[in-house]
Formats: structure tokens, sequence, C-alpha cells
């Protein structure tokens, strides 16, 4: 099954106060795995950024003057997310403004299958953060590349923590005769073997008769 992982960044929060995408990134999974198909533009949203959005992206006005429009890349963005499931943090956000930016060349909403991250991580951890920050830490996975907030990135980011929201992972114990490595307060690397000790049959005899000799007058 194929999946789009999907994220805008915007000049503001809300359509109501005429705000507009000023990125698209996409990130198409098979069956889990990323293809290496990938969406990406830059889009001049025709307006100016405001200050609280510039701080979360980055994209000066100047920087988005000379990008395409959205009604030049509007068919290339619908072909590729034709008919795959969504995949989205925060959908409600993100496709709002999509559906705004439809609506204003007279195109129809999006109407794709849509699991929202947000939702899921709300319901499997409730009253934790479910920021992606807060999910990439939790997960353990790296977002050091994160300091500012860009489609393409969190795309990437966000692929990694849908499978391990979807997959349920969580730590197991390992009783298998392997080498484990722990880490001290110091950080020093401490290794150990976990054993498993089998008996002969003529130790597994004596035990038995152990066993037979002393239980009744222990317990009984």
């Amino acid at each position: 099954m194929k999946e789009i992982v999907l994220d805008t960044e915007t000049t503001g929060i809300s359509i109501k106060e005429g705000h507009r995408i000023v990125e698209i990134g996409c990130i198409e999974l098979e069956n889990l795995i990323p293809t290496k198909k990938t969406f990406h533009h830059y889009l001049n949203p025709e307006r100016k950024v405001s200050e609280k959005a510039l701080e979360v992206h980055g994209y000066t006005d100047d920087f988005l003057s000379n990008k395409k429009k959205f009604f030049e890349i509007v068919d290339d963005f619908i072909n590729f997310i034709e008919d795959k499931k969504l995949i989205i943090h925060n959908a409600e956000f993100d496709l709002s403004h999509l559906n705004n930016e439809l609506k204003i060349l007279g195109k129809k909403p999006i109407l794709n299958e849509v699991t929202d991250t947000l939702i899921l991580a709300r319901n499997k951890f409730p009253g934790s953060p479910s920021s992606l920050d807060a999910l990439c830490k939790r997960y353990r996975i790296d977002n050091s590349s994160r300091t500012l907030h860009t489609a393409l990135i969190d795309c990437d980011l966000l692929a990694k923590v849908y499978i391990n929201l979807i997959d349920q992972k969580e730590p197991t114990l390992d009783f298998q005769n392997q080498d484990t490595q722990h880490k001290n307060e110091t950080n020093e690397q401490i290794s150990y073997f976990k054993k498993v000790v089998v008996l002969s049959e003529e130790e597994r005899k004596n035990h038995q008769i152990y066993l037979k000799s002393n239980l009744k007058k222990n317990f009984f």
C-alpha cells in the first residue's frame, strides 16, 4: 500500500486572515518503506510572511519572491497524492490551507483518506506531549537537523514517527544468550553475558531426590 507523508509551511496560522502556503513537502511510502519518491516546492504566497511564521520556518519574503506560485505546481501535486492515504501531523491545519489554495483556483478539495499522527499519538499516550519533537524524543529519533521547521525534513521525521506509532514498538526483554551492553552513571561501557544453565541428567536426578526428601519435611 502506498501512502504519502505530507507537511506544509505557511505565512501564518489562519486562512481567515488570508494566510497562504509557502512550502509543500511529501514523501512516498510503500508498505511503510520510503520509495525515494518525493514532492517538494517552495512557493511564492503573494503576500507577506508573518513574524511568528518567520520564526518557525525562516523563509523571508525576499527568499520566496522568485519561487513558483501554487497554480504552477497544483497539477503535479494532485497527481503525486492521487488515490493514496495521507499521513499528516495535525491534519486539520495542513488540509485547511491546501483546500483553501485549491478553492482559490476553483478546484475540488482533497478527499483522500487521512491518518492524523497527532490524534494517533494522543490516543496512544494520553496526557503526554504529542508534538513532532516530543515524539522524536520518545522514539529516540534523531531530530538534530530540525533547527527550523521545514516541510521535507519534517516529513522524513514524521515518516519514522508514524512507523513507530502504528507498529506499537515497545522495549522487550531478550532472554537469549547474548552480549548485552549497559552504561553506568559515568557512561563507562559494561558488558556481561546472560547465561542459561543446562542441568546434566545426573544433576537432574539428584535434584529430584533432594526434592522428594525435603519438601514434606519443610512444607507439610
